[in-house]
């Protein structure tokens, strides 16, 4: 015993040592930094083992946000990390612009041929890398403009989104995502973008079906189109699931109207499925659900198994068509330094092998509905309001006694308490706001499951004990 403890206060005095030297040269994301090291616990991580994080005092953590929906089959996958290891060997990089490697292109090749499919539409039929999700959807954004302006229609200046909607930090992307946390700081430097109604079932009236007003937002969206003709080029939107708007869900009803309202009024579909793509939903691309495919498709985070950052977008080839001139000003020069890096190739492209030959998504659905069985009790909860779910993505919504119409004060910080109380046992959340969610790696077992959902229980009677001091 007294060997044990002295290991265990080695390991408290190592992670306590890691924190300060972070401290003293880290700015983190997503972060009011005043807040470490006291409010905000930092978790000085040493090593991942499947759907686990290990830190420096030998605590272990189930990561059960997938470390921000990227991990796919667990941390340290060693197929993953094989391939990166065996073209580190080879070539870690070259660019892009005027040369080319294998990586690059067998990626390329067999993300078109998994891309979500339409009776009576072409495929997508080509690749744009770019390094991550916002990078990605910024392509989109400046490939739908652009096609319009190559073709002398400078009236389409307009992107449609969804309110509630996050499509990225970078000015671009922040322009067309609608959390005002993110967005309202810069909001003076965005373009101005035009924001449809939600789909999100969260939203419906009392007794209304998620399809039903899945229709009415997608009415809704009909009447912006209508007012705004031959003004916009694209509507993005992120199929099926909201994610950082709060895991908002929604029918996919709305996806197949919007599809249709997009070819009516000329308007690229831009589908970001960046978080929902490669399974996370139930199927392999959320689009597959509503039976549609969008012009311009984003994928990042899982694209990597999350081991490297990486992102493609996939393009029709008449929007290709579009830029092809013998002016260079009707090209698309974006760019980037690491566009296509071969070592983030081999790691997607053994991730896709994986999906190849795992089956991946039967696992997938069967641990879906372990998960679904594990929430459901939720629904009983004086403090909860919702528990939803798509696919692997499962959220519990938080307020006043179960009310939607009486949310928690933000001065209780209930989500930040229910994050504390999770992490003492062993497990790591991340509320958005007021929502918990579960996002774990595929390879999740049922011990972990079960564990999960006891700390989630246990983070939410602690995060709300005194709900009522907070009324």
């Amino acid at each position: 015993m007294l060997a044990e403890a002295a290991v265990d206060a080695a390991g408290a005095d190592a992670a306590q040592r890691w924190r300060e030297r972070d401290l003293a040269v880290l700015w983190h994301p997503c972060t009011q930094m005043r807040e470490h090291p006291h409010t905000l616990p930092l978790l000085p991580i040493e090593r991942g083992e499947g759907a686990w994080l290990v830190g420096y005092d030998g605590r272990r953590y189930l990561d059960a946000i997938s470390s921000w929906w990227t991990n796919l089959f667990g941390h340290a996958e060693p197929r993953i990390a094989a391939a990166i290891g065996q073209q580190a060997r080879t070539l870690e990089h070259v660019l892009l612009a005027g040369c080319s490697h294998a990586p690059a292109v067998e990626l390329a090749e067999q993300l078109l041929a998994l891309a979500p499919r339409q009776p009576g539409r072409a495929p997508l039929a080509k690749v744009f890398y770019a390094d991550n999700g916002s990078a990605g959807v910024e392509v989109a954004l400046k490939m739908a403009f652009h096609w319009f302006r190559n073709r002398g229609e400078d009236r389409r200046t307009k992107f449609v989104a969804l309110e509630g909607g996050y499509h990225g930090e970078t000015l671009g992307a922040l322009a067309v995502g609608d959390i005002p946390l993110y967005r309202r700081v810069y909001a003076p430097l965005l373009a101005q973008a035009l924001f449809a109604p939600s789909p999100d079932a969260y939203l419906a009236r009392p007794a209304q079906s998620a399809a039903s007003h899945a229709e009415d937002a997608a009415d809704a969206l009909a009447r912006l189109l209508d007012d705004h003709a031959g003004e916009v080029c694209a509507l993005i939107l992120e199929p099926l699931v909201q994610c950082a708007g709060g895991m908002r869900m929604h029918d996919p009803v709305y996806l197949k109207r919007a599809r249709e309202l997009c070819d009516v009024h000329g308007v690229f579909l831009i589908a970001d499925e960046i978080a929902v793509g490669f399974g996370r939903s139930g199927s392999l691309f959320a689009c597959e659900q509503a039976g549609v495919m969008p012009d311009l498709l984003c994928l990042s985070k899982g694209l990597t198994g999350g081991a490297l950052p990486l992102a493609a977008v996939l393009a029709t080839q008449e929007l290709y068509d579009g830029f092809l001139d013998d002016s260079r000003e009707k090209a698309f020069l974006h760019s980037h330094s690491y566009t296509g890096n071969p070592l983030a190739c081999a790691a997607a492209l053994a991730s896709l092998a994986i999906f190849a030959s795992d089956d991946v998504l039967a696992r997938n659905r069967a641990t879906a509905a372990r998960m679904a069985a594990l929430a459901a009790p939720f629904k009983l909860h004086p403090h909860v309001a919702d528990v939803r779910q798509t696919g692997m993505v499962v959220a519990f919504e938080l307020t006043r006694n179960g009310d939607k119409r009486t949310p928690f004060d933000p001065a209780a910080r209930v989500g930040l308490r229910a994050y504390r109380a999770a992490l003492e046992r062993g497990v790591l959340l991340r509320p958005l706001g007021d929502v918990l969610y579960w996002m774990p790696p595929y390879c999740i077992d049922d011990e972990a499951l079960v564990l999960l959902a006891g700390a989630t229980r246990a983070a939410i009677d602690a995060a709300t004990a005194d709900a009522g001091a907070c009324a």
